[in-house]
């Protein structure tokens, strides 16, 4: 009797432990039976593509649930990224300049003015949530309600029509890519790697990283043995804003235009993506594989379904389904821990 209830016991764990990943590969069994041809390596190097973005806006979330926060404002941030870098980086001789006088601006002097927007936002929402007392939902929905309307007030302001006609090294910088026998390496895929190694460095080698999970695990101890809770969770927001406002920069010139619009829900994808992968809610716990892997699970999702003709509107329901079972499983799992 004993014996059947460990084996049970045994089972119920390798379920919560891997069910979310045997729904999302029936789902791709489902797409693949549908159209084999999903299987090719242009594909492969298009959800890379795809996904390489999402990955570096998902890790600067994922910080943030590690330390039982969150951050509705995702999306708002890589669009003004975005609408901002799309402004300054168009070809001189477009004839719908926004700024007909501006000459060439160099990408990294760019780069630099959106991150450093983007860490001013973050910190801003670090300071809401630490020294105003406001749980992270509710001071990132007013945040993300201020910063689009920040975004669409400057977008009317520059001429309210598509920001396109992009400075070729700007287009270059987002969307070359190196050739590797036949297979299409993205740039950007680059790019998310350097983010991967910096994270994981963070998350794993600094003090700041063991803080971040100390604060996650249970915030009143790591305050009692000495971790100074207010600052790290603003260091968190802040360099959280830098990793959206460079997803956005690059999320621009990878689509070849930017509208005050661009980032819409991409804050919902990047934490259903974090929560696939295993970042808890309950705070504490999240590796950077568990995050890439969680990106390129649901992009391959996203773009499997949209590949082989679902509607739209069915792709929605599919998602909310994975997020709500996700986060279902990441509670019973966290349930019986406490």
């Amino acid at each position: 009797n004993f014996m059947s209830a460990v084996k049970q016991n045994k089972a119920l764990d390798f379920m919560k432990d891997y069910a979310l990943y045997f729904v999302l590969l029936l789902l791709l069994v489902v797409i693949i039976s549908k159209d084999a041809s999903f299987l090719s390596l242009t594909n492969f190097s298009n959800v890379l593509t795809q996904s390489s973005v999402r990955i570096i806006i998902a890790l600067g979330v994922a910080g943030l649930i590690v330390t039982q926060g969150t951050d509705l404002s995702v999306g708002r941030q890589v669009g003004l990224a975005a609408v901002i870098s799309a402004t300054l980086l168009q070809a001189v001789d477009n004839v719908n300049k926004v700024f007909p006088d501006l000459g060439v601006v160099p990408i990294p002097m760019v780069i630099l003015l959106v991150c450093a927007i983007g860490a001013l936002i973050g910190l801003v929402n670090g300071v809401i949530v630490t020294v105003m007392n406001v749980t992270p939902f509710i001071a990132t929905l007013g945040t993300m309600l201020i910063i689009y309307g920040v975004n669409s007030l400057y977008y009317d302001y520059v001429g309210s029509a598509p920001i396109a006609g992009f400075d070729s090294a700007y287009s270059a910088f987002t969307q070359g890519f190196f050739d590797i026998g036949g297979f299409r390496l993205s740039y950007i895929t680059i790019y998310a790697i350097v983010a991967i190694a910096l994270m994981w460095v963070i998350w794993n080698k600094t003090r700041f990283g063991k803080n971040l999970f100390a604060i996650g695990g249970n915030p009143e101890a790591a305050r009692v043995s000495g971790v100074n809770v207010t600052l790290n969770l603003i260091g968190i927001y802040t360099l959280s804003g830098v990793f959206y406002a460079f997803g956005g920069l690059l999320e621009a010139g990878r689509i070849g235009s930017a509208t005050n619009n661009l980032g819409f829900m991409y804050e919902m994808d990047a934490i259903a993506a974090c929560v696939i992968g295993g970042v808890s809610f309950s705070g504490g716990v999240g590796t950077v594989f568990g995050v890439i892997v969680g990106v390129v699970i649901f992009t391959l999702i996203n773009y499997g379904l949209s590949y082989i003709g679902v509607n739209p509107y069915w792709q929605y329901i599919i998602k909310g389904s994975i997020i709500v079972l996700a986060v279902a499983i990441d509670s019973l799992k966290h349930a019986k821990k406490k």
